[in-house]
Order: structure tokens, then C-alpha cells, then sequence
């Protein structure tokens, strides 16, 4: 009986000692992990960080518009991007046929031919919608309503800030800031008050 009672307090002990490493072992290896995980999740939000400044500033400099230059060069400005957003609402060929030749120039009077047929211009349809507006809009508002408006016309903010720029140049729109917003609102036409001169009596 002394026998197998100190055989099986021996294997016990070896059990314990064994279970004992291995727990220790276990333990160490958790604190590694998660050092490793602490220090790939500071990685990470530092990515994040600079993933979402890099977004801000591509969207900053993407719609930065500098308006000296476009009140200086607002009317050439106007044609060229009326002209330009005319070509990109009516894709006639694939980029792969256009990369195999070289385009000619006469697209440009091929979309002035089409908006004289029957298509306003981006001009005509900033005029008209801030006509129809009750308070100031942003250009960002304004090419969202138009790209609602006519699903089948490209309209981009950018070029809709140039073109409203080039109507405030010409004294058909107007133009506030609200901070750091920038607003624009219909030119009211004033109202002719010239009066005819009354004709003078024969003198007989």
C-alpha cells in the first residue's frame, strides 16, 4: 500500500509540475500577443489618422477654386469649361479608340451645334435655377440640383463654381461669404423706369 501511495504522490507531483510550465508558458505567451496586438492597433489608428487627413486634403485641393483668377479670367474660363462639359455629356467613342487616334478639334463645334439645337447650356441652367431660388447656394448645392435635374448632363462642382463665377464677373449673379462658404444668388434685373417724353402741341 506505502508503495502505490508513493508512486501516485510522485506521478501527481510530476502532473503538477508539468501543468505549473505549462500555465507559465501560457502566460508569457498571452503578454507577448498582446504586446504584439497593443502595438499593430497603434499602428493602425496611426494609419487611419493619416488616411483620413490625406482624404481631407485631397478634397481641399480638389475644390479649391482661387477667385482672383476666375474674376480675371471669367469669360474665357466660362467657354472653355461650357465647352468642355458639353464633350463629357455626350461620349461618342470608347477610351480605347480614342487612345488609337488622335481627336480632332471639331467636337468642340459639333457640341456647340447640338446645344443650339435644343440643349441649354450650363449657364442658361445655373441662371435659371438661382432665378428660382428663395435664398443664397453654395456651388456644391447648386450642381447637385442640376445633376437631379438632367441625370444625363456630367456636372461637376467645379466647373460649376467657374461658370457662376464668370455670371457674378458679368453682374448676372451675385456673391456672398458666410465664413467660410461662399454663396451666390440671381442678379434681380431692374425694373425699366424711362418714360416716353410726352410729345409737345403743334403750335398753331
Amino acid at each position: 500500500m506505502s508503495e502505490i501511495q508513493t508512486s501516485g504522490t510522485e506521478l501527481t507531483s510530476q502532473y503538477i509540475a508539468q501543468i505549473t510550465g505549462d500555465l507559465e508558458r501560457n502566460t508569457k505567451e498571452q503578454e507577448r500577443i498582446g504586446a504584439d496586438v497593443e502595438a499593430l492597433q497603434e499602428q493602425l489608428r496611426t494609419l487611419q489618422h493619416d488616411h483620413t487627413m490625406l482624404v481631407n486634403m485631397q478634397q481641399a485641393l480638389g475644390s479649391a477654386s482661387p477667385a482672383a483668377e476666375v474674376d480675371t479670367k471669367a469669360a474665357v474660363s466660362v467657354s472653355r469649361q461650357a465647352a468642355a462639359e458639353s464633350k463629357r455629356s455626350k461620349p461618342k467613342k470608347t477610351a480605347a479608340a480614342d487612345a488609337g487616334k488622335a481627336a480632332p478639334k471639331k467636337p468642340s463645334t459639333e457640341a456647340s451645334s447640338a446645344k443650339a439645337a435644343g440643349k441649354p447650356s450650363l449657364v442658361d441652367l445655373i441662371r435659371n435655377h438661382l432665378k428660382q431660388q428663395n435664398e443664397p447656394r453654395s456651388a456644391a448645392e447648386i450642381s447637385s440640383a442640376l445633376t437631379q435635374a438632367h441625370p444625363d448632363r456630367t456636372i461637376k462642382t467645379t466647373v460649376v463654381r467657374t461658370t457662376v463665377e464668370g455670371l457674378v464677373a458679368k453682374s448676372h449673379a451675385h456673391r456672398t461669404k458666410q465664413g467660410s462658404s461662399v454663396f451666390y444668388t440671381a442678379a434681380t434685373a431692374p425694373q425699366p423706369t424711362e418714360t416716353e417724353p410726352q410729345p409737345k402741341a403743334a403750335a398753331n
